[in-house]
């Protein structure tokens, strides 16, 4: 029987975070949560508030005597806080890199303080617009200039990579990284611009789904359950010190196709019937004039799969009326993000 860890777990409020430490508390261990809840969602950890072995800190992971004594009770950390979203990186680029990287430092400065195991998630933005698809873990990065903030959270998220991986080669702290494919489902937010949940809430609100650019660009898009089981998977896998991992699902799909799924399970009409309620919008219009994007975005994830026998198992069709069904049932949360 496998014996019961405390686990740490930044950014756990958030969309991930709080469907990790619904897992780790099923499984019988304990859990700490830190979020300062300026994404994440204190609805999201409500029900687990009374859970026996969870607790939670409202604060943010800067505070270095919050984060010493949270860090030297846990047995590993997961760190899931982030500034993520490109419709926050566009708006607000010294808020995605100074909690990027400030916050990942003081993380792992805390870590090495008590040698304890990190988890980092990072992102498949580390690869840019590299056209080399799919993306295997060790690829080049090809990247846009610096006057072009779309590419800030990239960078932001290599210097998380590149420090974790200082901290393991010089100071022996043992560290894992997963860079997460589009992670959906229940809990998503689409206030700073997660595409299924915002397209999921026009669809119910009965506006037109609003796609960017031609739709041609395709993305894979990972259940969050799928995405927990790897991590639990990794965690515990001694073999996965000082590496990096792809996490995500590798059935490729068209935002347009995206759209029009959803459209389809929403209103209950063939896929052939959905255009009607799709509208076009230039990238100059929805971010910034010059905006650049990837076409392609396709993991490899057979070293995942090496390592500890992880393959996502849940296709796009039901994780998107898992989303349907969470916003359906929870029309403040959507009102909410509506607002944002």
């Amino acid at each position: 029987m496998k014996n019961k860890q405390h686990y740490l777990i930044t950014g756990g409020a958030g969309f991930i975070g709080s469907h990790l430490a619904e897992a780790l508390l099923a499984r019988g261990d304990e859990v700490t949560i830190i979020d300062n809840l300026s994404t994440g969602r204190f609805d999201n950890i409500q029900h687990l508030v009374d859970r026996p072995g969870f607790h939670f800190v409202i604060d943010t992971i800067t505070h270095e005597m919050v984060m010493d004594r949270l860090v030297s009770e846990c047995d590993a950390i997961f760190h899931l806080a982030a500034a993520v979203g490109v419709q926050l990186i566009i708006e607000n680029p010294v808020h995605v890199i100074e909690t990027n990287v400030l916050g990942t430092h003081a993380v792992l400065k805390a870590a090495a303080r008590y040698r304890k195991l990190v988890l980092l998630a990072s992102t498949s933005e580390i690869y840019g617009k590299s056209v080399q698809v799919p993306f295997r873990e060790n690829d080049d990065r090809v990247l846009g200039p610096t006057t072009k903030a779309r590419w800030s959270y990239s960078d932001s998220k290599a210097v998380d990579e590149f420090l974790a991986l200082a901290y393991h080669h010089q100071l022996d702290l043992p560290v894992i990284i997963c860079r997460f494919f589009n992670t959906v489902g229940p809990r998503q937010t689409g206030q700073y611009g997660m595409v299924v949940p915002r397209f999921v809430q026009q669809a119910l609100r009965g506006e037109p789904i609003t796609v960017y650019g031609d739709g041609e660009q395709s993305r894979c898009f990972c259940n969050v359950a799928d995405v927990v089981r790897a991590l639990l998977l990794l965690v515990e896998c001694k073999s996965a010190i000082g590496e990096v991992f792809n996490v995500g699902n590798t059935q490729e799909t068209t935002i347009l196709n995206l759209a029009r799924q959803i459209v389809a399970q929403v209103k209950a009409i063939p896929v052939e019937q959905t255009d009607a309620y799709i509208t076009l919008i230039p990238y100059s219009e929805a971010y910034a004039p010059g905006f650049e994007d990837m076409q392609r975005r396709v993991p490899d994830a057979s070293k995942l799969k090496h390592f500890t026998g992880w393959e996502p198992q849940i296709l796009l069709d039901e994780t998107l009326r898992q989303v349907i069904a969470y916003y359906r049932t929870n029309s403040s949360i959507a009102a909410e993000s509506a607002k944002v």
